[in-house]
């Protein structure tokens, strides 16, 4: 999908979950691994918890469904 001359409103305040460890065979999309949980060998590492809490390495997301993340500039 490709959207050209389109205004888009940042709101702050999102209330979400945001998270790369799906399993694979329950969706239908391609999704790469959190890279801090590929460090560590576990799940258990997720971007944003609704009302919880919110990864020190979480960016924000980008069109479409990119998640930003510096964990592998954490040096």
């Amino acid at each position: 999908m490709t959207v050209k001359n389109t205004k888009i409103l940042k709101l702050k305040g999102a209330n979400m979950d945001i998270d790369l460890i799906a399993n694979p065979k329950k969706i239908n999309w391609q999704q790469d691994e959190c890279p801090w949980n590929k460090e560590e060998n576990t799940k258990k590492h997720k971007c944003a918890i609704k009302n919880v809490s919110i990864c020190k390495y979480f960016r924000g997301i980008e069109p479409l469904d990119i998640v930003a993340c510096t964990y592998q500039f954490k040096k």
